[in-house]
């Protein structure tokens, strides 16, 4: 399965079998039950998750104790709190298992060593954050251009593997939808 991530890494940067083999002395490869939390806010974030199988996603609990899901994770997605991670400091937020899943974990510590040990790898980890920030831009365009049934319907096309792998709930959440709304909109 951590071939997936070799072809990933290759998309981007040449990496060869044999530094691929030492590569992935720094990352652990886990495996996750349907639900299974793999962070959850109030600790300290301390690693970065590659979707080698399954689907995940990040979530917060609002004051009124409603989850809001800010991003899912498929294959080939990195998933993590940024901002805690680079920081070393508490997150605010969860991730769960939305299914089962195969994950492949790298602690901060280790990325820093991996990146020292290869430079060509911070090409790579910059191109996945500038394709995550280039997303991020996009959601919150979405949010201030187009009405609640266009981001629907945008977010349908645009990725249905996410509309037929997703409980409509949390596809609710990430669009800022009720769940009774988007009944109604996917019965269009």
């Amino acid at each position: 399965m951590v071939d997936r991530f070799f072809q990933h890494l290759n998309k981007f940067v040449e990496v060869t079998e044999e530094e691929f083999q030492e590569i992935t002395n720094y990352v652990e490869v886990i495996t996750l039950r349907k639900k299974e939390c793999i962070m959850s806010a109030g600790k300290i974030c301390d690693a970065n998750y590659f979707v080698l199988s399954g689907c995940l996603h990040m979530f917060f609990t609002d004051e009124k104790g409603v989850e809001k899901t800010l991003q899912f994770a498929i294959e080939n997605w990195w998933i993590s709190d940024a901002q805690a991670l680079y920081h070393q400091k508490e997150t605010e937020f969860n991730i769960q298992a939305i299914e089962a899943s195969e994950v492949l974990v790298i602690k901060a510590n280790k990325e820093k060593e991996l990146l020292e040990r290869f430079p060509k790898l911070e090409v790579y980890f910059r191109s996945i954050y500038q394709i995550a920030y280039g997303a991020a831009l996009k959601r919150m365009q979405y949010i201030f251009s187009f009405s609640k049934e266009e981001i629907f319907f945008r977010f349908r096309d645009e990725f249905p593997e996410f509309v037929n792998r997703v409980p409509q709930y949390l596809i609710a959440t990430f669009l800022g939808l009720t769940p009774e709304y988007l009944s109604k909109l996917r019965a269009k």
